[in-house]
Order: C-alpha cells, then sequence, then structure tokens
C-alpha cells in the first residue's frame, strides 16, 4: 500500500469529525424552516446551526464525543488487509493526538482509558473484496449518547402506547415509531433511525447500522421497504418531541430501513439511533497509491453554504444571569422554560466523576457550584490546558447517583441533555437545586464559552472522565428541571405518549413475505 494512504485516511477522519455532509445539513435547514421563531426548538437550532459552521471553519470537532469510529472498507482482490489496518490504526491515533478525535476507548475490566482510540474492539474495521482496483473507504462516527438509544425488538412485543406489534411491516412500523418516541432527547433529537428487519441479534444491529450509511434523501429500491420509511416520515415528526426533546415540529430527519433473512422463531427489529450531529463520510482510493481520488457524499468543488446567518444565537434580553456560587434564594427564583447564561466556575462531573463522589470527598468545595455533564475534547498548548470542544452528555446515566451528590455536597445547578428522573427531581425541589439543558452536541459553541481551564482533578479518569474546572462566560441553557417539582421532560413525555397512542392503528396491515 502506497504512503498516501495513511494521510488520506487521516483526512477523512478529521473531515467527518468536523464537517457535516450536505444531505444532513440540507436536512437540518428544512428542520430550521419549519420551526416557529422564539420556540425553545427554534432556540436550540439556532445554536446547532452556529455550531455546525464554528466546527467547520475550525477544523474542530462538531461533537466532543467522536463516537466509535466504524470503517466499512471495500479492498481489490489480493490488497493487503494487514498493512491496512495498522495504517488505519495509526490514523486514529494521530487525529486522537491532535485532539480531533477524543479519547473514547475505555478498557471494560478495567475501566482504564488508552488515550489514543485503539484498544480491543476500537477502532471498527470491516473488510470486504469487491472486483475493483479502487479502495473504497466509508466512515461513521457515532456518539455514545445515541448509541445508547438503540433498540432492539423481538416480535410479537407489547409497546407502551401502541399495543401488540405483530410480525408484519404494521409491527415494524409500530417498532420505530417507540424507539423515536423513547428517545426523546436524550439522543439529540432530531435523529435519524437506521432499522433492520429480521437477521439475528448480532446481524440485526450491524445491519441496522449500515443504514446509516445511506443518503438522507435516497429511496429504497424494495418499494415495499420504501412505502414503509416513507410512512415512518410522514407521521412521527407529530410526536412533537422537537429538537433536543424541548418540543416541536421535527423529531426525525430520516428512516432508512433493510431486511435480513431470519430463523423461523425469531423476527427481531434492531434500530440504530443516530444524532443531529450525523457525521458519516467517505472516499474512494487509488488501489496503488493510496491517494483520494473521489469523495463520497460530498463534493469538493461544491462551496458549503452557511448554516447560521450573521448574527447567529440571538439572544432576546430576557434571560437570567447567573454568577458563580450560587446561593439557594437564586436558584428557587428560576422556573421551567427561563433561559440562563452562566458565568463563572463549572465543574464538569461524568460516570467516573458521579461514582467516585458517592465514596469519596469531592476534590473541590461543590457548595452553590455547577455540575456540567461533560467529557470535553481537550488539549495542551505551550503547557496549558485548552478545551476544543465542551458540549453536554446525556444525563439520565447519573440518575443513580445525582440525587445524593446534589444533598450531600450543595450542587446548586446540574448542566446535562436529555433530562434526569424522578429521584433528582424530587432532591432538586428539596434541596433548592435546578437542570439546565444545554444544546447536546453543540461543543464548538459552548467551548468558545469557556474562558480558561482552571485546572483538573481526577485526571487517572482519562480526560473525558476527569473533573475539568472551567471559567465560563455566558454559557445559554434552558431551565427544564427545576426547584419547584416541574419538570418539562416529564411533561412531554406524558404528551408525546398521547400522541403515539394515536398511530396505533393503521388500516390493512401487510405482511413481509
Amino acid at each position: 500500500m502506497g504512503s498516501a494512504f495513511f494521510d488520506s485516511l487521516l483526512t477523512l477522519i478529521v473531515r467527518t469529525s468536523t464537517d457535516l455532509p450536505p444531505d444532513v445539513r440540507a436536512a437540518m435547514k428544512v428542520a430550521m424552516a419549519v420551526e416557529p421563531a422564539g420556540t425553545r426548538s427554534a432556540q436550540a437550532l439556532s445554536i446547532v446551526a452556529q455550531n455546525i459552521d464554528q466546527a467547520a471553519d475550525c477544523e474542530g470537532a462538531i461533537c466532543q464525543d467522536t463516537g466509535m469510529p466504524t470503517f466499512e472498507i471495500k479492498v481489490p482482490v489480493g490488497a493487503n488487509q494487514i498493512v491496512m489496518e495498522h495504517q488505519i490504526l495509526d490514523a486514529v491515533a494521530e487525529a486522537t493526538r491532535r485532539g480531533k478525535l477524543r479519547p473514547n476507548s475505555v478498557d471494560s475490566i478495567t475501566g482504564e482509558n488508552s488515550g489514543t482510540n485503539l484498544g480491543a474492539g476500537t477502532p471498527i474495521v470491516h473488510f470486504e473484496q469487491w472486483e475493483r482496483d479502487d479502495i473504497e473507504v466509508r466512515l461513521i462516527l457515532k456518539g455514545g449518547g445515541c448509541e445508547n438509544m438503540n433498540a432492539q425488538y423481538a416480535l410479537p412485543v407489547e409497546l407502551q402506547g401502541l399495543g401488540r406489534a405483530d410480525r408484519t411491516l404494521e409491527g415494524v412500523r409500530k417498532c420505530i415509531l417507540h424507539a423515536v418516541w423513547n428517545a426523546q432527547g436524550k439522543g439529540c433529537a432530531p435523529g435519524a433511525v437506521g432499522v433492520c428487519i429480521g437477521g439475528d441479534r448480532t446481524s440485526g444491529y450491524v445491519h441496522a447500522k449500515e443504514q446509516l450509511f445511506r443518503t438522507l434523501d435516497d429511496i429504497n429500491p424494495d418499494p415495499r421497504l420504501a412505502e414503509l420509511e416513507a410512512s415512518i416520515m410522514g407521521e412521527v415528526n407529530r410526536l412533537g418531541i422537537g429538537t433536543m426533546g424541548f418540543g416541536g415540529r421535527t423529531s426525525l430527519i430520516g428512516c432508512k430501513i433493510g431486511a435480513l433473512n431470519r430463523l423461523p422463531a425469531s423476527f427481531f427489529v434492531s434500530i440504530a439511533y443516530d444524532c443531529w450531529a450525523f457525521r458519516r463520510l467517505g472516499v474512494v482510493l487509488d488501489g496503488g497509491t493510496g491517494e483520494i481520488t473521489r469523495w463520497l457524499y460530498r463534493d469538493p468543488a461544491t462551496p458549503v453554504a452557511a448554516m447560521a446567518d450573521q448574527a447567529g444565537f440571538q439572544r432576546t434580553g430576557r434571560e437570567v444571569r447567573l454568577q458563580t456560587p450560587l446561593t439557594e434564594a437564586q436558584v428557587r427564583a428560576l422556573e421551567v422554560g427561563d433561559v440562563v447564561l452562566v458565568s463563572g466556575r463549572v465543574n464538569t462531573g461524568r460516570d467516573a466523576v458521579h461514582a467516585h463522589l458517592m465514596k469519596h470527598e469531592p476534590p473541590v468545595d461543590l457548595n452553590g457550584s455547577v455540575l456540567y455533564h461533560c467529557g470535553p475534547v481537550v488539549v495542551k498548548e505551550g503547557g496549558e490546558w485548552k478545551v476544543t470542544a465542551a458540549g453536554p452528555t446525556t444525563s439520565i446515566r447519573e440518575e443513580p447517583y445525582q440525587a445524593d451528590i446534589i444533598r450531600r455536597y450543595g450542587v446548586r445547578v446540574v448542566i446535562g441533555k436529555g433530562g434526569m428522573g424522578a429521584r433528582t427531581l424530587a432532591a432538586l425541589k428539596e434541596a433548592g437545586a435546578v437542570y439546565l439543558n444545554a444544546v447536546g452536541g453543540a461543543a464548538q459553541f459552548y467551548a468558545r464559552t469557556i474562558g480558561r481551564v482552571d485546572g483538573v482533578s481526577l485526571l487517572e479518569f482519562g480526560t473525558p472522565e476527569a473533573m475539568w474546572h472551567l471559567q465560563v462566560s455566558d454559557f445559554p441553557a434552558i431551565v427544564t428541571m427545576d426547584a419547584h417539582g416541574n419538570s418539562l421532560h416529564r411533561d412531554l413525555e406524558r404528551q408525546s405518549l398521547e400522541v403515539l397512542s394515536t398511530m396505533a392503528v393503521t388500516p390493512a396491515p401487510q405482511k413481509l413475505e
């Protein structure tokens, strides 16, 4: 393999992490156009649009969770796949060193982060031979938040709000609707789904993820599946989940369905949920030199139009300014729906930090503090830490810990995405604290609110899981759970379930034959 192969793969990785493909940009433009001005979803979409532009301009990660790199590669007969895989691993490690990928490969036994995105099973590399002389490489970066919203159903099954899903295309339709409803804002809606009907539990998930390599505007060659895709897209946005689960007109930007043969005893419907930060690109390489001869999904000769206008995210003047540390009185004055601008010290904390705080005292005083569910991308420049991407992670993972941490340490504000559950809501009301929902995936937008890194604790957990002490200025978020027992997430889930229930029956269910 020519020496250019490594450079081509590195270019592909960087571009995939930092620049959304045109079909995804177009779908997000449509979402922006249909959302009424001034709504929570419209505000969130304006931040999303600004973030997309910022990431492309500075070649920075669109979302701080750069996910699990998955490569689908077609090679000529006789190509040395061993050499190619070594160079792919080298390219992934180099992209990580440059801060284009966040170190995401964690030993499942010890919890140790490799720091390079290399380890058992990471990255994922699938080779396939074909009778051509060139090489095709497709890459998808699918983050952990949306990965956790994947779903697999074994039909027949009873589904909340929809009743029984049988072994028919109608049953498949119900499974897809249920998966999108269940994701709410936890998967950074509006999302896209890849679906596999059939296969076994393993092949079904793989084939579902492969559907995400299709463009959002293509038409399924199987007319039965094309009709089902259109049916889903025609009704799913009536759920009203909207951007980030804030309520709104667009909950899904794409539905792509494939089918595999199955065992008579099994009927699985596997769903791969992806977020709005739908990062997948591809290249065709010269089989001899490894040089890029053509891009897939994008045409470098076509200028990319800006997603946001020059103004970007607009303030209304009604925002509530919060300066840390915060008092109970300040927090109890907030209500669901308030837009706040946070300034001062913010401490990050994800899964490892929360588990640590259940058994150990915090490394810094958390009384009156802001705890941000975030695993940033950080680099060292001139001996100083710099945050290059810093959007929120999905908060529900911390539900087993959050109530205790709020009560024990006097945390006043929790920032994350997707909302939290009943135990946390009760603790917010009892202790006088609030939950703020930031815009998931907006890693460049939020990184620009960070003036400096004051320090880092628990770095032994790895950079994403460490506790970073940040100075922020005018960090915008929305109060979605307040100190009075109110929760936008709970209310919207109930409202959207009522709508979902109206979708339980469609005429003439069609059998898959």
